[in-house]
């Protein structure tokens, strides 16, 4: 049987070597893949709502500011991130809720009680208790979020 490939004892050695390099690369190889490309596949999800706290923190007439931090997660990068907004109510049923930061360049606005006022000191810019721009070069009202109570807790969405 001299042509018969005889597969010799060499030949042997390098075929299970290269076998098992082969299935110890699949063994790193796919999960380290699927770390660093998995979290750009995945499918952004839906804006979750964020709980400020209790609608009784809520003076009627007088716009409220809450504070809380949730975490943002990009990728495979998590971060924390503060979210500030003012909620508002005249008779304890309807709720509004807008952002603190002013549209013009972003700085932080503060409700101003005796003078029943946004005011944004970096540019004096002055927004009414609607969040509507009364002076100043904003180029338009602050932003607003969606708000829900449940079991007598402010819930905004939108941030």
């Amino acid at each position: 049987m001299p042509d018969e490939k005889v597969l010799e004892r060499k030949g042997f050695l390098g075929l299970v070597t290269w076998a098992i390099g082969g299935l110890i690369s699949l063994g790193l190889g796919i999960p380290a893949i699927s770390y660093l490309i998995g979290p750009s596949l995945q499918k952004p999800e839906g804006q979750d709502w964020i709980r400020l706290g209790s609608s009784k923190k809520v003076e009627f007439g007088k716009p409220t500011l809450f504070k809380t931090t949730i975490q943002r997660q990009t990728g495979w990068i998590v971060n924390d991130e503060e979210v500030s907004a003012y909620i508002y109510t005249e008779g304890g049923r309807e709720f509004i809720a807008f952002s603190n930061i002013c549209s013009h360049l972003s700085c932080r606005v503060r409700w101003i009680d005796d003078q029943d006022q946004f005011f944004c000191p970096c540019h004096n810019a002055v927004f009414d208790r609607n969040g509507l721009v009364v002076s100043g070069p904003p180029p338009r009202p602050l932003d607003r979020y969606q708000v829900k109570i449940e079991d007598d807790q402010i819930y905004i969405q939108g941030v």
